[in-house]
């Protein structure tokens, strides 16, 4: 998972460099931490990016882009994989055009004074167990980052980007937990979840809706549509990991 780390922040590096510009990967080990940095000549990251660029899809100014995709894909994954190693990482530009540098900070602990992973520890929790997860988002970077995201814990994902996909993919994959996007093309969320509902053992599938709503009136819409939970993106990864620790698979 580290080697996946340092492999995203090389290759955004890459993509968002001119050719013949340069690299820098610099591994340091500082007392009780080891510190690696990733800098490059290329686009930078305007100052009024750089607090959100690790929120969950978050993307540059399309403007500045090389090539398609944005540069927050993996980004908040990233995040989360040193999170997870007990590490932090951090952004760091002069603005666009200057460059950036990326910076990953691991401790460094003998093996003596490692412990054993905590038993209420709801990572450690949804790892001991597998859930058939279907994850349907028209943003095609936020659907397959939280994907990856859930197949770290162990899990079995599947992806869909619009309704009538959702529903299709939910007959022939019966999930145990669906995080379904509300604004989807061809059949909106509140339909689909109807939708999924009516399907053999429906009943029984977890629907946590996704949505940027968070109003009182917007949770009793999901609500009264059939869904059993309400998030607003960008989704809490601690509060999902406590959520499908709670999970009993179906099958």
């Amino acid at each position: 998972r580290l080697a996946q780390v340092v492999l995203n922040l090389l290759n955004n590096a890459a993509k968002y460099s001119e050719p013949n510009g340069q690299i820098w990967l610099t591994v340091e080990h500082r007392e009780n931490e080891v510190r690696l940095s990733i800098r490059d000549t290329g686009i930078g990251i305007a100052a009024d990016q750089l607090p959100r660029l690790f929120e969950m899809f978050s993307q540059v100014d399309r403007s500045l882009e090389k090539s398609q995709g944005g540069l927050g894909i993996g980004l908040s994954l990233v995040k989360r994989l040193v999170e997870m190693h007990g590490g932090s990482v951090t952004a760091n530009s002069r603005g666009a055009g200057m460059g950036s540098e990326f910076v990953v900070h691991l401790p460094s602990v003998s093996e003596s004074l490692r412990s054993e992973p905590d038993s209420s520890d709801p990572q450690q929790l949804a790892r001991n167990k597998s859930l058939r997860i279907l994850v349907v988002d028209d943003n095609r970077d936020s659907a397959v980052t939280l994907a990856m995201l859930l197949k770290f814990l162990g899990n079995e994902i599947r992806t869909a980007y619009d309704g009538e996909e959702a529903v299709a993919v939910a007959d022939a994959f019966r999930p145990d937990v669906i995080l379904l996007d509300i604004g989807l093309p061809k059949l909106n969320g509140y339909e689909a979840c109807r939708r999924i509902r009516e399907l053999v053992d429906g009943d029984k599938i977890v629907i946590i809706a996704q949505t940027g709503w968070g109003q009182d009136e917007d949770r009793q819409r999901t609500r009264d549509a059939g869904f059993n939970h309400h998030f607003v993106k960008p989704v809490d990864a601690e509060r999902l990991q406590k959520l499908l620790a709670d999970i009993q698979p179906t099958q």
